[in-house]
C-alpha cells in the first residue's frame, strides 16, 4: 500500500515538474555585443577612443619627460653633492608621483565617460529586452557573460533580435 502511494505521489510530482519545465522559456543576451553593435554604441566607442588617444598622447609626453629627467639625474648623480643629489632625487620622485596620480585620474575619467555614454544605451536595451520577453513568451532572459551562461542553444541567443529592435526604435 505504501509503495503504491509513494509511486503515485512521485508520478504526480514528476507531472508537475515536467509540466512547469515545458512552460519555461529561457533566452540570453550578450549585452556587451549588443552595446557595441548598435549605431549609438559604435559612436560612443569612437568618442571614447578619441578621448583615450588624446589622454594617451599627453601621458606619453609626460612619461618621456620623466624618463629624460631620470636619465639626466643618473648621468649627473656622481658629480653632484649629497645635498643637491638629494634635492634632485626628491624632485624626480615628486614628478613620478604626480604622473601616477594623473594616470589614475585619467583612468577614472575614461571609466566615468564610458558609463555616461553607455547608460542610456543599456536603459533602452533593457526596455527592448522586456518587450522581446513579453512578445516571445519568455520566462526569463539572462545576460551572457563568462560567469553566467556557460552554454546554451544558439536559438536561445536573442542578442541579434535585440540589436535589430534597438535600431528600429531610434
Amino acid at each position: 500500500m505504501k509503495k503504491i502511494l509513494l509511486t503515485a505521489v512521485l508520478g504526480l510530482a514528476s507531472v508537475f515538474v515536467f509540466g512547469a519545465m515545458a512552460e519555461t522559456k529561457l533566452g540570453y543576451v550578450d549585452m556587451q555585443k549588443a552595446i557595441q553593435a548598435t549605431s549609438t554604441g559604435k559612436a560612443a566607442k569612437a568618442k571614447l577612443e578619441k578621448d583615450f588617444n588624446k589622454k594617451k598622447k599627453e601621458l606619453e609626453k609626460m612619461e618621456a619627460d620623466l624618463k629624460k629627467m631620470s636619465e639626466d639625474f643618473e648621468k649627473k648623480a656622481m658629480v653632484l653633492s649629497d645635498d643637491v643629489r638629494g634635492k634632485k632625487q626628491a624632485e624626480l620622485q615628486q614628478e613620478m608621483m604626480k604622473y601616477q596620480k594623473i594616470v589614475g585620474q585619467s583612468q577614472l575619467e575614461i571609466q566615468k565617460k564610458e558609463r555616461e555614454l553607455t547608460m542610456p544605451i543599456v536603459k533602452k536595451l533593457r526596455d527592448i529586452i522586456q518587450d522581446v520577453a513579453k512578445n516571445g513568451g519568455y520566462t526569463m532572459i539572462l545576460e551572457k557573460s563568462e560567469q553566467s551562461v556557460l552554454w546554451a542553444k544558439e536559438d536561445a541567443d536573442l542578442t541579434n533580435e535585440v540589436i535589430k529592435a534597438y535600431e528600429k526604435k531610434k
